[in-house]
C-alpha cells in the first residue's frame, strides 16, 4: 500500500518522468546484462577463453566515465530531456551493431561504444528524476529507480532462457536495439527539469564544471571511492555468476536463466525495502546494514550445488547487495553541488566503475590459473573484502538526507 500511496502523491508531470528515466536505466541495463549472459556462447564463437571475452566488460565499464562527462556536461548545458534522448538513441545502435561483429576486435570496439552512452545515461536520469519528483519519499523512489538496473537484467534473463536457444547470442544483442523506441515515449510525455529551466544563468562554459568539481574536490574524491566499492560489489556477484552455473555446475541456459531470474527478483525487492528504510534510518546505516548482510549468504550462494539452493543463495545475496544500491540514488544527488548535479554523480559513479572494471577479468583469470576454472573460493573472497570496504567507506562518509534538490544554481 506504501507503494501505491508514493505514486499517488506524484503529479502526472512527475510520474511521467520517473517512469522514463526508470525505464531509460532498465533498457540500458538489459543490454548490458545482454553480454554478461552471453559470456560462454561468445567464449565458443570467438574460441577465445572466459578471461579473453570478459575484456568486452571491461571496456564496457573503462569506458562509462567518458560517457558521464560527455552527456553530463550535455546535460548541465542543453537539458536533461534532450540529452537523455541522444543517450538512448546512441546505446541501442551500439547495441545493435555489437550483434553485427564480425570477430571479437570489432565486438571489443563496439562495446567500448557502448560503454561510453551506458556512462551517460545514469546521471542524466537521475537528475532529471530527483530535481521533478518532491523530497517525501525520496528514498522509496531512488530504490525504485536504482532497481531499474536489476529489471533490466531480469529481462536479459528472461529474453535469455526463451529466446536465446532459437536466435543465439546475435538474436540477443538484436532485440537489446528495441529500446530507442522509448525516445518517442520522451517526446510525447516528459518535460524539462523544472530546476534546470529556472536556474539563474546560461551555462558559461565547460571551464565551470572543471571549476565547481575542484570546489568541491573532497566530496568528489569521496564519491569515487565509495563507487568503487560499490561498483566492486556489483559486479563482482553478478558478472562472472551466470557462466559458474553453466561451466562449473554444467547448467543448461534455460536453468541458468531461471537461477538469474530469482536472484533479480531478490535484487529487485532489496532494493526498494532498503531504500525506503533509509527514509527512517538515515542513508549509512541502511547501506551498512546491507553490505554487512552479505557475509553469512556467501556458504549458500557459492558452495551449494543444487538448483534450489542456489536459487535461495542468489536471491538472497543480490536482496543484500542491491539493498545498499537502492539508496545510491539519492545519497549521491543529495550529496552533490547543485550546478554540477548533472554532471558529477554520473561522472564520480562511472569513475569507480572505472577503477572496478577489470574485475571480471581479474576473476576470470585467479579462477583459471589458481582454482582450474572453479569460481566459488573468488567469489567468497570478492565479497568478503568489498562488503566490508563498503561498509567502512559508506560509514566515514557524511549524508544530507532530505536535502533541496530545487536549483541547480
Amino acid at each position: 500500500m506504501e507503494f501505491i500511496a508514493h505514486f499517488r502523491r506524484l503529479t502526472p508531470v512527475q510520474r511521467n518522468t520517473f517512469l522514463a528515466c526508470f525505464l531509460g536505466w532498465t533498457l540500458d541495463a538489459f543490454d548490458f546484462f545482454t553480454l554478461i549472459l552471453c559470456v560462454n556462447a561468445l567464449a565458443t564463437q570467438f574460441h577465445g577463453k572466459v578471461s579473453a571475452i570478459s575484456e568486452a566488460i571491461f571496456w564496457t565499464l573503462a569506458m562509462r566515465p567518458l560517457g558521464a562527462v560527455l552527456f553530463g556536461v550535455m546535460a548541465d548545458r542543453f537539458g536533461r530531456r534532450p540529452t537523455l534522448i541522444a543517450n538512448i538513441i546512441a546505446y541501442s545502435g551500439f547495441e545493435l551493431a555489437s550483434a553485427f561483429a564480425p570477430t571479437l576486435k570489432v565486438f571489443l570496439f563496439t562495446r567500448a561504444l557502448f560503454g561510453i552512452a551506458m556512462g551517460g545515461e545514469w546521471g542524466v536520469g537521475a537528475a532529471l528524476a530527483f530535481e521533478t519528483l518532491p523530497a517525501e519519499g525520496r528514498g522509496f523512489f531512488s530504490g525504485v529507480l536504482q532497481e531499474g538496473y536489476v529489471v533490466g537484467y531480469l529481462l536479459a534473463a528472461l529474453i535469455y532462457r526463451t529466446l536465446f536457444p532459437i536466435f543465439g547470442w546475435r538474436g540477443m544483442f538484436i532485440v537489446g536495439a528495441l529500446p530507442a523506441a522509448l525516445v518517442i515515449y520522451i517526446l510525447g510525455r516528459v518535460e524539462e527539469s523544472p530546476a534546470w529551466v529556472q536556474r539563474p544563468v546560461a551555462r558559461e562554459s565547460e571551464a565551470r564544471l572543471g571549476r565547481d568539481i575542484a570546489s568541491h574536490l573532497g566530496t568528489f574524491l569521496f564519491l569515487v571511492v565509495l563507487m568503487f566499492a560499490f561498483n566492486s560489489l556489483s559486479h563482482g556477484t553478478q558478472d562472472l555468476y551466470p557462466t559458474f552455473l553453466e561451466r562449473n555446475l554444467a547448467f543448461s541456459p534455460q536453468t541458468t536463466g531461471m537461477i538469474v531470474i530469482l536472484y533479480n527478483l531478490g535484487a529487485l525487492l532489496g532494493g526498494i525495502t532498503f531504500g525506503a528504510w533509509s527514509e527512517r534510518i538515515g542513508r549509512r546505516r541502511a547501506i551498512v546494514t546491507a553490505a554487512l548482510l552479505t557475509l553469512p549468504v556467501i556458504p549458500l550462494w557459492t558452495y551449494s550445488h543444487t538448483v534450489l539452493t542456489l536459487a535461495l543463495g542468489g536471491f538472497l545475496m543480490q536482496f543484500m547487495v542491491q539493498g545498499a544500491w537502492g539508496v545510491i540514488p539519492a545519497h549521491l544527488n543529495e550529496l552533490s553541488p547543485p550546478s554540477v548535479r548533472g554532471t558529477l554523480p554520473g561522472f564520480a559513479y562511472q569513475l569507480g566503475n572505472l577503477f572496478s572494471s577489470r574485475n571480471s577479468v581479474i576473476q576470470a583469470k585467479v579462477a583459471e590459473a589458481r582454482y582450474g576454472g572453479r569460481y566459488p573460493p573468488v567469489f567468497a573472497w570478492t565479497v568478503v573484502l568489498i562488503a566490508t570496504l563498503v561498509a567502512v567507506v559508506t560509514g566515514m562518509g557524511k549524508e544530507q538526507r532530505g536535502a533541496d534538490l530545487s536549483n541547480t544554481g
